[in-house]
This record gives structure tokens, sequence and C-alpha cells, in this order.
């Protein structure tokens, strides 16, 4: 198991975390198996989404931001209720099949971390079952 520490610079924003992640597979040295991602914390998340078009990233955040409004009187006492609701839709995991010590995504997607209540440290926990 491994940890990455990654430093996210907004409110609420999408981090690329693809490269890293194949770093700590080939890291461990397994060459086959299941990758599992996951976040410890409640108000971000981890997900599979498009890797090429910056403006899709934009596009999720806001639609997520129409379903759980930052604004909305909620009873949760913080304000980070909008935050929590958003990581929780999204989940907190994926597991990525790896051949090869390369990981078996699409072409076109990538391994994001979403930020939901930040700018914040936030820890990944990596996987590798083989």
């Amino acid at each position: 198991m491994m940890e990455l520490t990654i430093n996210t610079r907004h409110k609420s924003e999408m981090v690329d975390i693809s490269e890293a992640v194949h770093e700590a597979v080939i890291k461990k040295g397994i060459k086959s198996g299941l990758v599992a991602v996951f976040t410890p914390h409640t108000t971000c998340s981890v997900v599979l989404f498009e890797n090429i078009d910056p403006k899709l990233r934009r596009d999720f955040l806001e639609a997520l931001g129409r379903i759980a409004p930052a604004q909305h009187p909620y009873h949760h006492q913080g304000e980070n209720a909008a935050a929590h609701i958003k990581s929780a839709i999204c989940g907190a995991r994926v597991v990525v099949p790896m051949e090869n010590a390369a990981l078996m995504l699409g072409e076109w997607q990538g391994i994001f971390l979403c930020e939901f209540d930040g700018p914040r440290e936030r820890k990944v926990i990596v996987q590798v079952i083989g």
C-alpha cells in the first residue's frame, strides 16, 4: 500500500492523479492485478473521468453544483454540507485492472481526485492487488 499526498489549490477542482497512481504501481513491482485508489476524506472523491478536455471537468463540477448548491440552507452545522453530498454521490474509490504494470484505462480515461472543500492537503491510498 502507498499513500499519495495531493495539494489542491481551489475550492472545487479535479486533479488528474493518473500518473502518480501509475508510478505507485511501478514501485510495487507487481505486473498484473487490480489497483484500488481510495481517499479517506468525506469532502473529496476519486473518480474515473475523461482526461482530454479540461472544459468537461468544469462542466462536471458545475453540474454537481446544481445538484448540491453551496448556498442551500442545509441542516449540517458546518459550511461544507454541499461538499459532503458531492463526495457521497461521486464515491471515495475506483478499482482499475492492470496488466504488464500498466493501468488498463480507456483511451480518454484518467483517475481524478475531485476536491469539493479546498484548498486542502489530501491523502490518496493506492493498493495494488496482484
